[in-house]
């Protein structure tokens, strides 16, 4: 599938989960044996870890159709830089969704500031730069300036992801996820 036939899928896919239309396919018992020998998601997403964001449900995808990476304020730590590196170098998937959401608490707690502790603290840290560069201090605007930010961060914090994305293999795409009517929108 090229790029565009993945993103037209992705969106075709939340099309239906917004709709109450889920087709369910590719979530039984011969769909696990097929994928007991390996893996090739069309689309990585880069989600939040917040439970009522659940990329596999937005998109109506089933088993081994997303590589799906979940860390609050859906942030580009090491750990999530690595993971996606390794679909886009092993598994040759070529777009990445970065998947902010309204009303994110990771968001909140880092407009919120104060001490939250080491590991908190840390994980808010990577959200700062969003939290400046958001049009206001409003969650929803900086949940969309941080997908925003993280898709550009990919980049420059890997060679890997760099380069893929400078020879047309990788596009990124950030996403803004609507909690209640469960529209995914995206921002490019």
């Amino acid at each position: 599938m090229s790029i565009d036939q993945i993103l037209q899928r992705l969106e075709a896919g939340n099309a239906r989960f917004v709709a109450d239309k889920l087709d369910g396919k590719l979530q039984d018992s011969s769909r696990r044996t097929s994928l007991t020998s390996g893996q090739e998601p069309y689309a990585i997403i880069l989600s939040c870890a917040d439970s009522r964001v659940v990329p596999e449900f937005a998109f109506d995808s089933g088993l081994g159709e997303l590589f799906v990476i979940r860390v609050a304020g859906n942030v580009a730590n090491t750990s999530s830089v690595a993971s996606i590196e390794y679909a886009v170098a092993n598994l040759k998937t070529s777009v990445i969704v970065v998947l902010g959401h309204e009303s994110c608490g990771a968001v909140t707690a880092a407009i919120a500031g104060g001490d939250n502790g080491p590991n908190l603290n840390t994980l808010l840290g990577y959200i700062q730069p969003a939290k400046a560069k958001a049009a206001s201090e409003d969650v929803n605007d900086v949940v969309r300036a941080n997908a925003s930010h993280v898709a550009e961060d990919l980049v420059s914090k890997s060679e890997i992801i760099r380069k893929a994305v400078e020879a047309g293999e990788v596009k990124i795409v950030p996403a803004f996820y609507e909690l209640g009517s469960g529209a995914v929108k995206f921002l490019d």
